[in-house]
């Protein structure tokens, strides 16, 4: 072939996809899948989860074990202990395990009351299956020093706790102030609702919007 053949066939006009005809039509379902039964899910195999504990909550741990204890061993079928020496809370499946999110259930039950939250709370977490736990640090809103930092906690607070109680009831969630960390606890829509109204207070918004003043 010549240079010139060559170029000549090269500047021919290439059709565009809309343009060539398909010579049968395809139809395209959506695939279908069927549940996968709770016995196929199962494994033979035990898993185990482990929740640290820090020091400031081992008074209330012990003080309200029981009350831990026994949803995690009657509802979810799991084993626990607390481990003295590397101070966790030991999570263990049984043969009577029935569900296999149900120690991802216990371990977010534990956390929660670890970030503090009211054990009444936190048994959401073991009886609804939308409820989630989030937590972030004021500095990843607006980084904030000294008595910046510290009006922001008071706005989120309010007085006497009255805009953290005004963000719980309005968004249905639970929020913990612990220094400069903030944790919530709800649906994931509600989770995003109160983190918004938080982020808005922490980039200077008044506590009045808030209150219904």
């Amino acid at each position: 072939m010549t240079m010139t053949e060559l170029g000549s066939t090269s500047a021919q006009k290439r059709p565009r996809p809309e343009e060539m005809e398909l010579d049968e039509e395809v139809s395209f379902k959506k695939p279908s899948f069927p549940p996968i039964s709770k016995e196929k899910l199962k494994s033979d195999k035990t898993e185990l989860r482990k929740v640290p504990i820090p020091p400031h909550r081992y008074t209330p741990l012990k003080e309200s074990w029981m009350k831990l204890y026994t949803p995690i061993v009657e509802q979810l079928k799991l084993q626990v202990r607390f481990n003295v020496k590397t101070r966790t809370v030991e999570l263990k499946t049984s043969p009577e395990t029935a569900d296999v999110g149900s120690i991802q259930k216990a371990a977010d039950f534990i956390k929660a009351f670890t970030l503090g939250f009211d054990i009444d709370d936190c048994l959401a977490l073991v009886r609804l299956d939308d409820l989630f736990l989030e937590t972030f640090e004021i500095s990843d809103v607006k980084t904030l020093k000294g008595d910046h930092l510290a009006r922001a906690i008071g706005r989120i607070a309010g007085k006497g706790g009255r805009t953290k109680f005004t963000i719980e009831n309005v968004t249905k969630t639970r929020i913990v102030l612990a220094d400069s960390k903030i944790h919530i606890l709800g649906s994931f829509q509600n989770m995003r609702i109160a983190r918004t109204a938080i982020c808005n207070l922490i980039l200077g918004s008044p506590q009045l919007k808030f209150t219904g003043k």
